[in-house]
């Protein structure tokens, strides 16, 4: 998908649906993508999410209606998608800086939040290094959890650093961590494409499953709360992420959209995305694969 017409396309189709009830689901269906690949890449392209900017653009014409009207507050808290007086006043507040009653004040100053408009720049200059590989069926087994959509690219959310350090906390991974061999013992973060309107992703940890991992029972590892997590062949684009915490992560997804995908002539795949955690470290926090395929 070519995301700066498309994200493009996205807000215009939000700003014109800004009173009715939506959200960014139907925003994903409107540009013919999933709700989960949609919501990633708008985040890391405009920095906020979809619901985000619904939210604050709601906000910003009800600031500018309050100031140039004698509306009631009751009837701009429905008109603007709150069910009650009190939760548009708590989000207005936070919003602006000020209650809704105080911003018909001569003196009052509230915050203007207008129509994003995405342009195309010109990007690069910097080194970004990366690799292209063509993988195999790859079989993982792994401990699963889901997630909100919502949680992607929220820098105050830690449920899935919280996932790892609960795993590592309490040896959750033992049973199949054991199954590689010394300094083979590499973790994989495995993250899958969700399905048309569902609201949640799964991101399992786990290990590879190869000739050099040892025979285990199928039916023992699910009853033990593991998951056989299957990955179909395919092209992947990989990266070095360099940091001391999950942050990179982040910063080399934003690279992926900003830069590699505009001028590299690939586009992203509804496939597992997955990190790769070496044993031992190798010099980088982690390898992002990323899903590709020549456009």
């Amino acid at each position: 998908m070519e995301w700066t017409a498309a994200l493009q396309q996205a807000i215009d189709y939000m700003e014109a649906h800004l009173m009715e009830e939506i959200n960014y689901e139907d925003v994903a269906k409107h540009v013919h993508t999933s709700s989960y690949e949609f919501h990633r890449a708008f985040s890391f392209l405009t920095g906020m999410t979809a619901n985000a900017y619904i939210r604050n653009r709601r906000l910003s014409l009800a600031g500018c209606e309050l100031m140039e009207t004698d509306a009631r507050i009751t009837d701009l808290a429905l008109k603007y998608g709150y069910e009650t007086p009190e939760s548009f006043t708590k989000a207005f507040t936070r919003f602006h800086g000020i209650a809704p009653r105080a911003a018909r004040d001569a003196a009052a100053k509230l915050t203007l939040f207008n129509p994003l408009v995405i342009k195309l720049t010109v990007e690069g200059g910097k080194s970004m290094d990366y690799r292209i590989v063509q993988t195999k069926d790859l079989k993982f087994i792994a401990l699963v959890r889901s997630f909100s959509n919502e949680i992607i690219n929220d820098d105050d959310n830690h449920e899935i650093p919280d996932f790892w350090a609960e795993c590592s906390a309490n040896s959750l991974l033992g049973p199949i961590w054991m199954l590689r061999p010394d300094g083979k013992r590499d973790l994989y973060g495995l993250c899958t494409p969700t399905k048309e309107g569902a609201e949640t992703f799964d991101y399992g940890i786990g290990i590879i499953v190869d000739e050099d991992t040892a025979k285990f029972d199928p039916m023992e590892m699910e009853k033990a709360g593991f998951r056989i997590w299957d990955v179909k062949a395919g092209t992947y684009v990989v990266f070095d992420c360099i940091g001391d915490n999950g942050d990179c992560i982040r910063d080399m997804w934003e690279k992926f959209y900003k830069e590699f995908l505009p001028q590299m002539g690939y586009e992203s795949v509804d496939e597992t995305d997955y990190e790769l955690y070496f044993d031992g470290g190798k010099g980088v926090f982690c390898e992002l694969w990323i899903p590709v395929k020549k456009k």
